[in-house]
């Protein structure tokens, strides 16, 4: 049987252990993808000494197909386009103007409800350590990641407690450095890697954030 992690919470302290390298460190950010990847993010920075923020990311959906991304937004106003696809497809500036428009009041409203309206922590020529509670397909962390380069972080590093055992392949090079606590050759789900994987809600995200600047502001 495999080994499973208790909960989000307990597999963000596994994981940390193995990015003891960069505790401690003045030019480290810590961020968590809503919202399953924050509890894991919490645990990590803790550990770290590291600011958190999260990194809100959304598809910008193709017209016609809104589940195929033409690219992605993040938080910071990173901005990424798979122009091949954009190009093959024949989306319009127009079509593509009102698809990032849309998704830009969406992202705005998720990060000021996680935020309460603070900026998002600086990233440039800083090293970033992107959480997520786990890695399937790679899809979403890639796209994240792609977005974030907008922002020209020094350094980043994927930080995951589980991911499928190809995948430094899967996400090529796309980070500097991944870091993965268990990369089982069976792999199905993230969740079955978890004794509690249930869904994290916003109202935890708001509090991890909160208890994160406290710890950070009393550390100070």
């Amino acid at each position: 049987m495999e080994h499973r992690f208790a909960d989000r919470a307990e597999a963000g302290r596994v994981l940390a252990r193995q990015l003891g390298a960069y505790a401690g460190r003045g030019d480290v950010v810590v961020l968590g993808l809503p919202r399953g990847g924050v509890p894991v993010a919490f645990e990590v920075a803790t550990a770290l000494g590291a600011p958190l923020d999260v990194l809100v990311v959304r598809k910008l959906g193709l017209p016609m197909q809104p589940e195929l991304a033409m690219g992605a937004i993040a938080s910071g106003g990173a901005l990424y386009v798979d122009r091949q696809l954009r190009g093959e497809t024949g989306v319009t500036e127009a079509e593509f103007a009102r698809v990032h428009a849309q998704e830009r009041v969406e992202l705005a409203r998720r990060e000021a409800l996680y935020r309460d309206a603070r900026p998002a922590l600086p990233v440039a020529g800083r090293t970033v350590i992107v959480v997520d509670d786990g890695m399937a397909t790679g899809a979403t962390l890639k796209v994240a990641v792609a977005a974030l380069r907008a922002n020209a972080p020094a350094a980043i590093v994927a930080a995951l407690p589980v991911a499928p055992a190809d995948a430094a392949h899967r996400l090529g090079d796309s980070v500097d450095e991944l870091v993965c606590a268990m990369k089982p050759h069976v792999f199905f789900s993230v969740g079955q890697f978890y004794a509690d994987f249930s869904e994290t809600d916003d109202d935890e995200v708001r509090d991890l954030l909160a208890r994160s600047r406290r710890d950070a502001s009393g550390n100070a």
